[in-house]
């Protein structure tokens, strides 16, 4: 199991000196020669989430909050606060910051939720060899499902990072943590990495 530590800091996600975790494992069909990667900090009110990807075809066809960023070139943060509910939140997004929230067990039991779309502050960018998105994610959101959850140094939660497309160019599938199926899935909580807040 990969390791992530999640650093408390009130600047940006894209200060220096902030960990970065390669979003490099190769899931379920060749190599598209796509690689992502992810930072993730923390305040007194949010998570603070940097996602970015080196990929040259972009695809990013779906608007708003309805669509199906899977299916584009997609980013995606999934994570399961340590308590007694087992269920994890799964975000996911495309380079319009179009997005899919959800919460579930498994994909199976996922249920979508629809929030404000200006909750998460989403900041898509293109970039010279692909695109990012920065967010936010307010603990009162995490609060809705997970009460308890309160991020200080020396706590843990679990979680993953991806990068797929469905319908791009290359469809393609990564992971930080890696993804012990043998068909493509994301939904396995077994296989989240452990993320330890500093």
């Amino acid at each position: 199991m990969k390791e992530y530590t999640i650093i408390r800091t009130a600047d940006t996600v894209n200060a220096s000196g902030i960990p970065e975790a390669q979003i490099d494992t190769i899931l379920w069909l060749p190599d598209a020669g796509i690689r992502a990667a992810a930072r993730v900090t923390y305040d007194d009110s949010a998570l603070h989430v940097l996602l970015k990807a080196k990929e040259k075809a972009v695809r990013a066809e779906h608007t708003g909050r309805y669509g199906m960023p899977c299916e584009d070139s997609c980013l995606e943060f999934f994570f399961r606060p340590l308590s007694e509910d087992s269920r994890y939140i799964n975000l996911e997004f495309n380079p319009n910051a179009s997005f899919y929230a959800g919460i579930g067990h498994c994909g199976k039991d996922l249920i979508r939720i629809l929030p404000d779309p200006g909750l998460f502050q989403a900041m898509p960018e293109r970039t010279q060899d692909g695109w990012q998105i920065s967010y936010r994610v307010p603990y009162t959101f995490i609060r809705m499902f997970f009460p308890s959850f309160s991020p200080k140094e020396g706590g843990i939660m679990y979680g993953n990072f991806f990068k797929c497309g469905d319908l791009t160019e290359k469809e393609h599938y990564l992971s930080w943590n890696p993804v012990t199926s043998e068909q493509p899935d994301f939904h396995r909580p077994q296989d989240f990495g452990l993320m330890r807040f500093l």
